[in-house]
């Protein structure tokens, strides 16, 4: 369960280490367009779900522009490696693009990554919208400090969007600036403390596959979003392991745990829980770890703003997150 409250009285805070200033796209107003671009995995069968993110879209007062490519079919993509990168290049480059939306993950955007260029973006910062396999794309965003949105895609849609009202409702403010504070269901599990920092990562499998390549990021006095779905535990240790070694935890100011959904059982059990398997890489660290953040492959998928400068209060009861 995750809630709202008004965020009253200060508390001391880890102090993070310097880092960058992120730049920080205009949140979105009536008329403005966003780009519906599809760069992963293939569309089959999925024009009615784009179809309704146009209809909400401009149910929010904006105009929408769908991608050439968006239905293009190139195997396991949504085109070819080409026409996905120039689907995106044009709506990072089109000064009357406002924000992107992108359609799904699944895979392929890391396929894309060096055809992209990101010289006009960054003079002309825009929100790119996505989770998963958008991972890798947060990423390079991230390394040329811009913020981005992990949330929703569309078809994440419901057909009356019943089950992710607040998927569709947090993802609204993100865009036009209204999403303030949440507050986590507490867990035994969670580690006590505060921090300051801008919020980075996504994805797990996506944040191991950077590692050694120019999108892998600096987690340096920065707070550690993680998800995944459909791994074994011995496989998100042995990623969680590979971070580690890449010393992703030495510097960093903390961690938010999201949905750790559909694990498969290996038919050697690995002995206990998710959350405890988490704890014991991390067990070196003094740095807070909340863990319930409703965000990644469920239903239940809030926003997050990457980039931002975001406090952290972890407690045993509960885990507040103001952005």
């Amino acid at each position: 369960m995750i809630f709202a409250i008004s965020w009253g009285q200060s508390f001391e805070t880890r102090n993070s280490m310097s880092v960058t200033e992120f730049a920080q796209p205009p949140y979105l107003k009536a008329g403005d367009k966003v780009a519906i671009i599809a760069p992963s995995g293939i569309l089959k069968s999925k024009e009615g779900e784009v179809r309704q993110a146009e209809q909400l879209l401009r149910s929010w007062g904006l105009e929408v522009v769908v991608g050439e490519y968006v239905f293009e079919q190139n195997h396991h993509f949504a085109g070819t490696d080409a026409q996905r990168a120039q689907d995106l290049q044009e709506a990072m480059d089109d000064p009357t693009i406002s924000a992107i939306w992108c359609a799904r993950g699944g895979y392929g955007t890391v396929r894309i990554l060096d055809q992209l260029d990101f010289t006009k973006i960054k003079q002309q910062p825009k929100w790119i919208i996505g989770y998963s396999d958008i991972t890798a794309l947060h990423n390079e965003l991230h390394n040329h400090s811009l913020e981005s949105i992990h949330a929703l895609m569309c078809v994440s849609l419901t057909e009356d969007l019943e089950g992710i009202e607040n998927s569709v409702a947090t993802f609204k403010q993100a865009l036009f600036g209204n999403l303030g504070i949440y507050t986590l269901e507490g867990s035994n599990y969670n580690k006590i403390g505060s921090a300051t920092g801008p919020l980075v990562g996504g994805n797990l499998t996506m944040l191991h596959t950077m590692l050694g390549s120019k999108s892998s990021i600096d987690t340096t006095g920065k707070i550690l979003f993680i998800e995944e779905i459909g791994e074994y535990k011995y496989h998100i240790d042995r990623m969680l392991q590979s971070l580690k070694r890449a010393g992703y935890f030495e510097n960093c100011a903390g961690v938010i745990v999201g949905d750790f959904s559909k694990l498969r059982k290996n038919t050697t059990q690995w002995g206990t829980s998710i959350e405890q398997l988490i704890l014991d890489v991390l067990a070196e660290y003094d740095i807070p770890v909340a863990f319930n953040m409703p965000a990644g492959h469920e239903k239940d998928n809030r926003a997050l703003v990457l980039g931002r400068n975001i406090t952290l209060k972890v407690n045993k009861d509960n885990s507040t997150i103001k952005f």
